[in-house]
C-alpha cells in the first residue's frame, strides 16, 4: 500500500506542477496532460479504496450519464440549457468532444472523495443519510469547478458557445443547474453501487491514511489555484469580447472573477476538507451519525 500511496504522490505533484507552470508559459500538449494525469490519478486512487470493480462501475456511470445529457443539452436545451461545442477540443462522441468525458471523470472523482471526508464513507452497513448526503455535496463541489472555468473556456475561448448568452459572462444560470442535476445522478448511481455491492468487494475492511485522502484535498487545491495565477499573471491583458446574444465583457473581468470564486468555492472546499482530516484518523470510518449509534448500541442499559 505504501508503494502505491508513494506512487500516487508523484502524480500528485507532476499534476501540481503542470497545472500552475500551463498557466504562466504555453506547454506542449498542455490540455491533453491536464486531462490524463488527474484520469491516471482517479483510476489508481479509486481502485485501492474501491477496488478496479469499483472505481471502473464509477467511470463507466460518469461516462454515460454525461455525454447522455450534454447531448440531450444540445439537442434539447435539458439540462443545461442551448450550446453547442465548437471544433476546437478534438473528436467528439455524437455531440460531444471526447476529451469532455475524461474530465468529468477525474474532477468528479476529486469531489467524490472529499464529499465522502465531509460526511462519511458510503457503504453497506453504512447511515442512508450518508447515502445521499455525500452525492449532494460532492455535486456542490464540482459546480464550483465549473463556475471557475465555463465563462473564460466558453466566452473568451470558444470551445462551447452558449447561443442566448447569460448573465453571469455569458454563461446562463441554468447552465450550472444542468452541472448539478449531471452530477448528481451519476454520484447518486455510484452511491447506490457502493450501497448494495457484494460485501466480499466492498473494501470495507481497508484501512487508509490521512495522505491517502490529503492527496485529493491537494489535487483539488491545485485546480483553484491556477484560476487564480491565471488572473494575477494576466497574460491575455484586458480586451473586450462579445457573447453570442451580443453583450460584450471585458476580459479581465472575467478572468478576475473566476479567480474570486474559485477561492471562496473551491479552495474553501479544500481548506475545509483539509481541517476534517487534521481533527483525527480518517481511516474509512463511518460518519458521526453512525459512530454515534455503534456507541450506543455497544454501551449496556443501567437501571
Amino acid at each position: 500500500m505504501k508503494k502505491w500511496i508513494n506512487m500516487l504522490w508523484v502524480l500528485v505533484l507532476v499534476n501540481v506542477g503542470v497545472q500552475l507552470v500551463s498557466r504562466i508559459v504555453s506547454l506542449p500538449f498542455a490540455l491533453l496532460l491536464l486531462v490524463l494525469l488527474p484520469v491516471a490519478f482517479a483510476l489508481v486512487h479509486g481502485a485501492l479504496r474501491y477496488r478496479w470493480s469499483g472505481i471502473l462501475t464509477f467511470i463507466v456511470i460518469c461516462l454515460v450519464v454525461s455525454n447522455l445529457l450534454e447531448n440531450s443539452s444540445i439537442l434539447t436545451g435539458f439540462p443545461f440549457g442551448h450550446y453547442y461545442y465548437t471544433d476546437q477540443l478534438g473528436p467528439k462522441l455524437f455531440l460531444v468532444p471526447l476529451i469532455i468525458g475524461p474530465a468529468y471523470f477525474s474532477t468528479g472523482y476529486l469531489a467524490w472523495v472529499l464529499g465522502t471526508v465531509l460526511v462519511g464513507e458510503v457503504r453497506r452497513q453504512g447511515n442512508w443519510l450518508t447515502t445521499f448526503a455525500v452525492p449532494f455535496i460532492a455535486s456542490f463541489l464540482m459546480v464550483a469547478w465549473d463556475l471557475s472555468f465555463d465563462p473564460a473556456s466558453s466566452t473568451i475561448g470558444h470551445r462551447w458557445i452558449w447561443q442566448q448568452g447569460g448573465g453571469y459572462f455569458g454563461v446562463p444560470f441554468t447552465n450550472y443547474l444542468g452541472w448539478f442535476f449531471t452530477v448528481y445522478v451519476f454520484f447518486q448511481l455510484f452511491a447506490l453501487f457502493l450501497r448494495f455491492r457484494r460485501a466480499s468487494n466492498d473494501g470495507e475492511a481497508k484501512v487508509l491514511s490521512r495522505s491517502y485522502y490529503a492527496q485529493v484535498v491537494v489535487m483539488y487545491a491545485a485546480i483553484s489555484l491556477a484560476f487564480v495565477l491565471s488572473y494575477v499573471v494576466g497574460g491575455g491583458g484586458n480586451t473586450l469580447v462579445t457573447d453570442a446574444a451580443g453583450v460584450v465583457w471585458h476580459t479581465a473581468s472575467i478572468t478576475e472573477a473566476e479567480a474570486t470564486v474559485s477561492i471562496f468555492t473551491m479552495l474553501f472546499g479544500a481548506a475545509l476538507s483539509m481541517v476534517k482530516l487534521l481533527q483525527g484518523p480518517t481511516a474509512v470510518t463511518s460518519t458521526a451519525v453512525e459512530a454515534e449509534a455503534a456507541i450506543k448500541k455497544r454501551t449496556p442499559v443501567i437501571g
